[in-house]
Formats: structure tokens, sequence, C-alpha cells
């Protein structure tokens, strides 16, 4: 059974199925149109032979280099050494033609385009095309010097194509996955400790097959090619033991069906803010949390006492991603007990930041699916996109019969869809008044299901409080 089926390719940008051409090691794959590629796609996943294209297959006729004027006087010597002419000019046109192809290998195995081969008239696969070196020139023809050049680097062609062709299909790999901040990963043959035998994965096979950090992967593949330092898996076909194609079939996050959050999330703290929040505006696993105020109104420092409340639950996965942060708030988290998964300053890009918080995310929903429980806490949504913002937060949920993605983020003001509000007031942090909650901006939705009637029923009258304080 195919990882993809036939609709969910031809819901697939052109950029997105060449990808996933490159991973599978399709040879020849940018010349294909559409269908045919999606159907070599899926021929290739189930193991069968790709079918033929016909005319979209065949190469183009290549150029031939201008034969200089013979006179009547030429010498079979000289006819010879115009063919070796011709052959090292047509060779630099190769070697030109293939320089941007090369060239946008990445040096840690991170490419995901890969090398398109050529198919000779009799439909033998013809070598790779390899990059000139700097030095040498364009098209250059006669001398001793370019003939001999161009015999030893065709010698070299070979071999460096016979031994792309020997690992293309490469030994299978079996291993643990480590995932990366950028959404990649390795599978580690000898975890936990990185070697050089580690294989690449790249992040189009993480989100494809839903990888998390501990899963135990197996699948053929392929040697480093040039600029690589690492090999890179060709396909993911066990994942825990189960084949891939059983868990491309599950049901997608977005699908699972959810509930209010009904655990709720102790933080036991004696900090007279940290204890309000707790009391007064509970939140539990599953909840989308917002802590919103105005600058210097405690934000980020609830975010931290917060983090390091919850850092002892063993039930939870926790993540923290900094975005949008000051560059001193972010060394003191990396050189404390808790490091952030991702962390960008204030100073960079709302694209940036975007990148930054997605894999997070990503992982984090990927191991509520697992069943497992996990917490993002997020300083802050304001560097990112309004877009980026809302995916982030409306990923949380409590999941029924599973996991849970809890989701509390600092926000200048709420994004709306939260299921618990922590406003903070500015005037009543920067005088030392504590506990700096503005109750009466803050709430929970049906709180009863995590404090029970008597603590929602407490609930309200602290608002009634805040809202008369002289009515005693």
């Amino acid at each position: 059974m195919s990882v993809l089926d036939r609709s969910a390719l031809e819901a697939s940008l052109l950029a997105d199925l060449h990808a996933i051409a490159s991973e599978l090691s399709l040879d020849g794959y940018r010349r294909l149109r559409r269908a045919d590629l999606i159907t070599a796609i899926l021929a290739k996943q189930s193991g069968e032979a790709p079918p033929e294209t016909g005319d979209d297959e065949a190469p183009a006729t290549p150029r031939r280099a201008p034969r200089p004027r013979r006179t009547p006087k030429a010498s079979e010597e000289d006819g010879a050494d115009e063919a070796k002419e011709s052959k090292v000019s047509k060779e630099s046109k190769d070697g030109e033609d293939g320089e941007d192809t090369e060239e946008s290998a990445s040096a840690g195995g991170a490419d995901d385009t890969g090398s398109e081969r050529e198919k000779d008239a009799d439909g033998d696969e013809a070598p790779a095309r390899r990059r000139r070196g700097r030095r040498g020139g364009r098209g250059r023809a006669g001398g001793r010097d370019e003939d001999s050049g161009s015999t030893a680097r065709g010698s070299t062609d070979e071999e460096e194509s016979g031994s792309d062709d020997e690992h293309e299909e490469g030994a299978q790999v079996e291993g643990v996955v480590e995932l990366l901040a950028g959404g990649s990963g390795f599978v580690r043959v000898d975890p936990p400790e990185p070697s050089d035998e580690d294989v690449y994965i790249s992040s189009a096979q993480v989100k494809r097959c839903e990888l998390v950090s501990g899963d135990q992967v197996a699948g053929p593949k392929r040697a480093p090619r040039r600029s690589e330092r690492f090999a890179s898996l060709i396909r993911i076909e066990t994942i825990n033991g189960r084949p891939a194609s059983e868990l491309a079939d599950s049901v997608r996050f977005d699908d699972l069906p959810a509930t209010f959050a009904t655990e709720r999330l102790k933080l036991g703290s004696e900090d007279p803010t940290l204890k309000a929040i707790e009391f007064l505006t509970p939140f539990g696993k599953g909840s989308r949390v917002t802590i919103v105020g105005a600058a210097r109104s405690g934000k980020s420092e609830a975010i931290k006492r917060i983090a390091q409340r919850l850092a002892g639950d063993e039930t939870t996965s926790l993540h923290v991603v900094l975005t949008g942060a000051r560059p001193e708030e972010i060394s003191e988290w990396s050189q404390g007990d808790l490091a952030p998964a991702a962390a960008v300053s204030f100073a960079a890009s709302e694209e940036i930041q975007n990148g930054a918080l997605e894999p997070v995310i990503d992982q984090a929903r990927r191991l509520a699916a697992r069943g497992a429980d996990a917490i993002v806490l997020i300083d802050s949504l304001d560097g990112c996109s309004r877009a980026m913002a809302r995916k982030s937060l409306g990923a949380a949920r409590n999941i029924v019969d599973g996991g849970s993605l809890t989701v509390i983020a600092a926000s200048s003001a709420p994004l709306g869809g939260e299921t618990t509000v922590i406003a903070l007031d500015v005037a009543l942090a920067s005088t030392g008044r504590f506990p700096a909650l503005n109750l009466l901006a803050s709430g929970t939705l049906r709180p009863e299901l995590l404090v029970g009637q008597a603590g929602a029923d407490a609930i309200v009258r602290a608002r009634a409080d805040a809202a008369d304080p002289d009515d005693e």
C-alpha cells in the first residue's frame, strides 16, 4: 500500500511532487508531466517499475560544437584532434548546464531536490552531470592539456556515477529519530550519541509520517551526494515496528474530536500572581491560554514562572518557544535548567519567527495525536504573523479518549478562541501591588469542569467583589 494515495498527490503542488520524487530517488522526474509524475511516484512507493512515459522521456538532441574549417591538406591526426576538441566543448557545455543543480545541494545533507539523470538514445542511463571546477574555462578546445584533462575528468565522472548508482537503493538503516528545531531530523543508529553513520531525514518526511523524537524507524538510505556530509533516508518503511502505510491512513489531527479541559494543571506556587492565576483563572490539559497586558505588565515573567512550575510534571512534555524575546531573556533561558526548543529575538523578521514556532507546534500536535500530553509555552505571539498566531493557539485541544495539547502564550491582546484569558494590570505590576491580575478582564470557560461547582461559584463571587470593591 502506498504511503500517499493518488487523491493526495493530485491535490499537491508541483513543487511538493518534485520534493517527494527526489526523496524516492525517481530518475528524470523534472521532465515528467504532472499526471505521469504522480503515476511514477505511486509505482515507486509500491515497489513497481515506473511506467514508460513515451516521448516525454526522450532527451533533447544535443547541440554539436562548431567544426573548424578543414584544408585539403589536413591529415588524419588533425581529424582526430578535431573530434577530441568537439568532445571537450560538449562536456564543458554539459558541465555548465548541471552547475545550478549541483550547487543547490546543502552541506549538511538537507538536499530535497536532487540531481536529474539523462538517458541516451538507447534508453541506457547516462552518468550524472557534474559541476565544473571554478578554474575550468568555458568551452575551451584544442591542445594536449585539454585532451588529457577531458579524459581524466571523463574517467572520474564514470567512477562517481557508478558509485551513485550502486548506492542509490542502499542498505537498510534502522534507528531512533531525533528531530531538530527546523523540522528535519536524523536517524541515530547508535542512540543517544550522534555518529557519522547517522542518516538525515527531511522535514517533508517528518511531516508526512508524523514522526516525533524517540520513534524507531527503518528504511533504505542513499549515499551522500556531492557536498553532503550524511547519508539520506530514501523512504520510511516502518515506524515503531508498524508499516508506515498504516499510520498514513490514520485520522488527521484536526479531525480528532475535542472536548473542554477537565484535568486541571496545578502550579502549587506561593507567588501571589501565580496563586491568583491558579485559583481565579484555572486552566487544564488541552486549554488555550493567553496571558495579555500592556508592555511591562509582567507577561514574560509570568510565562517563565509557570514554566518552572510545570517542568516538574513528568506526565507532560513541555516545550518553550521564545519568539520576539529580548536577547537578555534568551540568554537567561538558555543558561537555565529549561532550555527553549527555539529562540528568536524581537529583531528577527516575522517570517523567521513563524519558522521558529511552527515546527514546535507540529511536534506537539504529533505527540497529542499519539496519546501524550504536550504543553507549549510561547513568549510571545506578537512577533508572529496573525495567521501563525491563530494557528498555534488553535492547535491546543483536549482529545476525546486521547492525549492533549495545551498552549500558553503571551500576547498584547486576546486573539479570540481562548478557553482561558489571564489579563495582567500594568498599573499594579509597576507599583509593586501583587497579584497584578485584572480579574474583570480575565476568565475561564467552563471552570466547573476544572475546579468543581463550588470553585466556580467562588470565582464568580471574587469577580463581583472586584467589580464593586466598596460593596461590603
